[in-house]
């Protein structure tokens, strides 16, 4: 509805299909240049954030400038069952036959990865989303498949990406040789407060607007109201364009940021 009471080209707050037209944020960047060096490092590396932070962004904008013939990107957005039901993803983001048993899917995709890395001459790159769900033993397993001629070959990089539970569980005692097996750990941070106008110009400019629409209150109200955190910001600014368009408003006032979290508390 607000698209064309805005004269919109597209909806300014959705996820942008192509990642060059992601805001360059200063805590995206900081990011993608940890994971950028993790990759190179061919280690096991930890991303969490707080939801709606960001994370799965960074890795699409990190996987998307590997170059294909010499980057094997896994992506595994969720797994919550056993050891056997994460090879079992693994395997078929590696393209390999369904192994019915453990120890036959830990060979394939260790045999997979050494004939990427030494004949293929293309680095393995396992990113596992939601992490923070995984199971201790799954956890365990994933830092097992790091393991080549007895630790002296790296041919893995495995970015393990959860929210900040899953950095406080690398404390734990049985985590002890996971979390000391951790090149990069990084937590990623929001927007700051002085970039929310710049992002949502960003976003409106996408969508073909040139002219601010949120009024300073009200980028001010927003960005309280999302503590930072791009999706939420996002969410709220969508509700905030519906309910100036309602009003028949040319700008987004504080009061429209009000109401738009008022609708989005469950």
């Amino acid at each position: 509805m607000y698209q064309r009471h805005f004269a919109l080209t597209r909806l300014p707050f959705e996820t942008p299909e192509r990642t060059d037209e992601l805001f360059e944020s200063a805590a995206r960047r900081e990011a993608e240049a940890r994971l950028t060096h993790l990759i190179e490092l061919r280690g096991i590396g930890l991303l969490t954030g707080e939801p709606g932070s960001g994370k799965t962004t960074v890795c699409r904008r990190v996987a998307d400038d590997l170059h294909p013939e010499l980057f094997r990107v896994c992506y595994v957005p969720l797994s919550t069952g056993n050891a056997m039901d994460m090879y079992k993803c693994i395997t078929a983001e590696l393209g390999l036959p369904t192994e019915h048993n453990r120890a036959g899917a830990y060979r394939a995709i260790q045999t997979e990865i050494t004939r990427l890395a030494c004949e293929a001459r293309r680095q393995p790159v396992l990113i596992v989303d939601e992490a923070h769900h995984l199971r201790n033993d799954v956890l365990e397993d994933l830092r097992l498949l790091t393991n080549f001629a007895m630790d002296s070959a790296s041919r893995l990089c495995l970015v393990l990406v959860g929210l900040t539970q899953l950095r406080r569980r690398m404390n734990m005692a049985v985590h002890e040789s996971l979390a000391q097996r951790l090149i990069v750990q990084h937590h990623l941070r929001g927007l700051e407060r002085d970039e929310l106008e710049l992002y949502l110009a960003h976003r409106l400019r996408l969508a073909g607007c040139e002219t601010p629409l949120f009024e300073p209150p009200a980028a001010e109200a927003l960005f309280r109201g999302a503590r930072g955190m791009p999706r939420l910001v996002n969410r709220i600014g969508h509700y905030a364009l519906s309910a100036a368009a309602l009003d028949n408003a040319r700008t987004v006032t504080a009061d429209h940021i009000h109401k738009a979290l008022q609708d989005l508390q469950p």
